[in-house]
């Protein structure tokens, strides 16, 4: 066999279905949220507190660490894990396109301006990668956007502490149940889903561009070499990156959901104008500290355990192909 074919041979080997990237993402994802769904909580609550200047007396929770103190000692574990089944399916649909589709559509629009001989997997245009991830984020968004409706608002309700307007769900079924039942049928399950894209768009366009970007800086400069040390410093970078983009729209998102009708925004747009009205730009960063706190790590995880299971994909999609 000619060293050619051996080299395709051997890329081919490489390569990981569309399918199988989907369930590396979402594998991926589902270990991260179980180690920060409680500061996700945490986030929510901090976002909603003071809303439109409405008054919860004293300021309840004052920062991620103090915040997640008060939810254990009057809710429990239960409390800092809800919405935690509907936070699992919601990033089987969010992250397993963001993270999946990310490549395959990257590959599609390199393939657009390759040159001859050019291999579309090796062009890192800084353009397209943002699309990209735009891409794939904005179709995750659509998908898990009746999941993440239900679980803002099942993380957001408290028999101890009422902030915001609250909505008691048994289950992310009968959330849904609920939902379409007294908010629009289905399209009622997609309230809110302009947000969603907004929030997720922004952040799916900077979260893999710059880890990608991140691991060559530090390959290139000779800083670090592949492997965990590496994974985990670009994860880092890219978790505090997506951070400072996706916050505003986070906090526009989490009160948009967390409303019953239009009793407070008519849209994401409307909800941005109100509450700078309200509280001046800076009430778009609220919780962001506990923002942080939970999409570094989140990131970090995710983007870590996803080089690992990837690898198993592809060892299984190579086995079923020999």
């Amino acid at each position: 066999m000619s060293s050619e074919k051996v080299e395709h041979k051997k890329s081919a080997a490489q390569k990981v279905s569309t399918a199988g990237s989907f369930i590396a993402g979402a594998a991926a994802a589902c270990i991260a949220v179980t180690v920060t769904n409680p500061i996700e909580v945490v986030k929510t609550r901090m976002q909603l507190q003071g809303e439109l200047g409405g008054k919860t007396g004293k300021k309840v929770y004052t920062n991620p660490f103090q915040a997640l103190k008060v939810i254990f000692q009057n809710e429990g574990i239960r409390g800092l894990q809800k919405g935690l089944n509907c936070a699992y399916i919601y990033q089987i649909g969010l992250n397993g396109c963001r993270l999946g589709f990310y490549e395959p559509v990257r590959y599609q629009l390199n393939r657009l301006i390759a040159s001859d001989g050019q291999d579309p997997h090796k062009i890192q245009n800084p353009i397209i990668n943002i699309f990209s991830g735009a891409i794939s984020g904005i179709a995750g968004a659509i998908v898990g956007s009746p999941l993440y409706l239900v679980k803002t608002r099942m993380q957001s309700y408290s028999s101890h502490i009422k902030i915001g307007q609250q909505t008691h769900y048994k289950s992310f079924i009968d959330g849904l149940t609920q939902i379409y039942k007294n908010e629009g049928k289905f399209m009622g399950l997609f309230k809110g889903v302009d947000a969603a894209i907004l929030r997720t768009g922004a952040g799916s366009a900077v979260q893999l561009p710059i880890y990608n970007t991140a691991k060559s800086f530090l390959i290139n400069g000779g800083l670090m070499n592949e492997g965990t040390a590496l994974h985990l410093t670009a994860s880092l970078i890219s978790g505090i990156g997506v951070g400072i983009v996706m916050n505003p729209w986070d906090v526009i998102l989490t009160r948009v959901y967390n409303q019953q009708g239009h009793s407070y925004y008519t849209g994401p747009i409307d909800c941005m104008k109100k509450t700078i009205k309200s509280a001046g730009v800076m009430a778009l960063y609220k919780g962001f500290g506990a923002q942080i706190f939970r999409v570094a790590p989140h990131t970090i995880l995710c983007l870590t355990f996803m080089e690992q299971t990837m690898k198993i994909v592809v060892a299984v999609e190579n086995r079923l192909r020999a």
